[in-house]
């Protein structure tokens, strides 16, 4: 009989989540990563993005670039696929109670990009940690609207992040 190593690590699962954030083929340039944490009556989301593009007006009848629309979307992928138009396995906006586009508990505030970097901490009681695992995280080129059905029109997917449970390690 072998003895097991007391100091053995034994990860356990918090009440934390993180999506790394990886830019796609339209803005490789893009990375960071989204924070979730059960806080008492929700969750607490933190951002920080480096590579966003800055911001441009629209014209000739094109959308704008930026503020970024930012959302969290129902499946568990982050597959590029078309180069075109990227991380489509994604899905659409997570929206687990069939409220219409501007209030899906995926709906975020929009990424501003401060020279490319944006940073951000806001509070959500639409959902908590356990719900958004396995969903993931996309930043779009344009604005969302919160108007248009079924997704606000917030453009290409520039950059995408499964959310995972963030795991912390205890000795025993």
């Amino acid at each position: 009989m072998t003895m097991m190593n007391a100091m053995q690590p034994w990860p356990i699962i918090s009440d934390e989540a993180i999506a790394f954030i990886h830019g796609g083929p339209l803005a490789p340039q893009i990375s960071g990563y989204v924070l979730f944490k059960d806080v008492p009556g929700g969750t607490e989301v933190y951002v920080e993005v480096t590579g966003l593009p800055d911001y441009k007006p629209g014209k000739n009848g094109e959308a704008p670039v930026g503020p970024h629309g930012f959302h969290i979307h129902e499946n568990n992928c982050c597959e590029v696929g078309d180069a075109a138009d990227p991380f489509l396995c994604a899905g659409g906006h997570w929206n687990p109670d069939g409220q219409p586009h501007g209030n899906h508990a995926g709906d975020f505030p929009p990424l501003f990009s401060n020279h490319g970097l944006s940073r951000m901490c806001f509070f959500t009681d639409r959902f908590k940690v356990k719900d958004v695992l396995g969903k993931s995280v996309i930043i779009h080129n344009n604005p969302d609207d919160f108007r248009t059905q079924p997704s606000g029109n917030s453009g290409k997917r520039l950059a995408c992040g499964v959310i995972k449970p963030k795991f912390i390690t205890c000795l025993e």
